[in-house]
């Protein structure tokens, strides 16, 4: 193999590869808003199902002066 051919053949796994990650970071870029709302969604039905278990706990406070 000539080293011409072996050089576009290089700089074209390169440029390949360049593009691969960018592609990849703005997958990334745009899941990382969706990963904040289903952390969030998480979060709220977690609480949710902890007053569905235990509904007794929590919902008085006793207080005296």
């Amino acid at each position: 193999m000539d080293i011409a051919a072996m050089s576009m053949t290089l700089s074209q796994m390169k440029l390949q590869q360049e593009a691969s990650v960018s592609v990849l970071k703005m997958a990334m870029d745009s899941s990382a808003p969706q990963m904040d709302g289903l952390e969030k969604m998480l979060d709220a039905n977690a609480k949710m199902m902890e007053q569905t278990v235990t509904p007794h706990l929590g919902g008085n406070l006793d207080v005296e002066l």
